[in-house]
């Protein structure tokens, strides 16, 4: 199939988060099955651009990736070349997949669409949660959602977990479309368990408010064993600097690790060194993270605010709980209790994972819902 992706931003455009990197594994995954994979973005990098020759064709990693330059920054993406293209172009490729929302490039992408009288496949990627429509400028979102609304009837849906597909329904009753997860990029080293004298609960992500590290913080105040918290990744310094007063305020502060950012196999490294992945967000997704976790054996504490949550609790890899802070500390001394479980899935979870989340399955299924639309 000759395969066209509409996405904002694109690799090397890391700061934008783990969205990237999973669109980006679509794209090289499916061109490694034998398809004509294109990527049409624009040059964004935050409030920088990237270093690239707008509107020229490149290869990158298997994909044809054209960057066009944008005449509106963060997170606006507003590209006129992007939509003239896509307008000369869009009926050159069997299946257009518009990835994103809120951003007036997408919704003008929609728009050539409806012109061209293309029926795209849409990935929201969480952008149609409760949670994201009511926070950072809820008011200017609701308004392009009153306006793009009536474009995404005309598209088939595709989510990567069962909690989605529930939040995309309650905006667009009886919309057709699949549940199929995110590619997931797995270690290809067998990491031996290590058990650590005391328990170590990790997290493993940007640090952001809806990351619930509050909560995780709080919760762990009130647990009646000892144990240890690293955290790794990077965020705001001011916030950061918050969740450092609150574990002292909670008596708790010397039980936290800062261990900053983990890349590549150093993550996979740091997760399997775990005793537990923690995860209390108060929206996410798909949590591609929980997955990384599972594939070396450390068992997840995830809220059910979590997009895998269900695939967690299915299959039984850990444990989950609401967003309540008593909660969060009675389930930490549940868990704590259960050596079995814990052994078992370290024992049982990586292989699971490699097969739940082969790669050439998985594009398997999207090439199925291409030709489904």
């Amino acid at each position: 199939m000759k395969i066209l992706f509409i996405v904002p931003s694109y690799k090397p455009a890391f700061v934008y988060g783990g969205t990237i990197v999973v669109i980006a594994r679509l794209a090289e995954q499916l061109a490694l099955e034998g398809h004509d994979v294109s990527v049409y973005t624009t040059t964004a990098n935050g409030k920088a651009e990237l270093d690239v020759v707008p509107g020229k064709e490149m290869i990158i990693d298997g994909v044809r990736v054209t960057y066009f330059k944008r005449i509106t920054g963060d997170h606006t993406h507003v590209s006129s070349d992007l939509w003239r293209c896509l307008y000369n172009n869009i009926k050159s490729f069997d299946v257009v997949h518009i990835h994103s929302w809120w951003s007036p490039l997408i919704i003008g992408a929609f728009c050539v669409c409806r012109i061209k009288k293309v029926k795209p496949v849409f990935s929201p990627h969480g952008m149609l949660s409760k949670y994201i429509i009511e926070t950072n400028n809820p008011r200017k979102k609701k308004a392009v959602h009153i306006m793009g609304k009536r474009l995404l009837k005309h598209a088939t849906l595709h989510v990567t977990a069962d909690t989605e597909w529930e939040e995309s329904l309650n905006i667009i009753p009886h919309w057709r479309g699949h549940v199929i997860p995110n590619l997931v990029a797995l270690s290809n080293i067998a990491y031996q368990r290590t058990y650590n004298d005391v328990f170590t609960i990790g997290f493993i992500s940007r640090i952001d408010p809806k990351k619930g590290l509050d909560l995780l913080i709080t919760a762990l105040s009130n647990v009646t064993f000892d144990y240890k918290l690293q955290i790794a990744g990077d965020g705001d310094p001011d916030y950061i600097a918050s969740l450092k007063r609150l574990a002292e305020e909670k008596g708790n502060a010397s039980k936290l690790h800062w261990v900053g950012w983990k890349n590549g196999e150093d993550k996979f490294k740091f997760l399997a060194q775990l005793d537990l992945f923690a995860l209390t967000s108060y929206n996410e997704n798909f949590a591609v993270v929980a997955i990384e976790a599972l594939s070396v054996g450390t068992p997840v504490l995830v809220s059910d605010k979590v997009g895998l949550y269900k695939y967690v609790l299915e299959r039984d890899m850990g444990w989950i709980t609401d967003l309540n802070v008593n909660n969060i500390t009675q389930k930490l001394n549940t868990l704590f209790s259960d050596s079995t479980k814990q052994r078992r899935i370290n024992a049982e979870a990586p292989s699971k994972i490699k097969i739940d989340f082969d790669d050439s399955a998985l594009a398997k299924e999207y090439i199925q819902l291409y030709q489904n639309k």
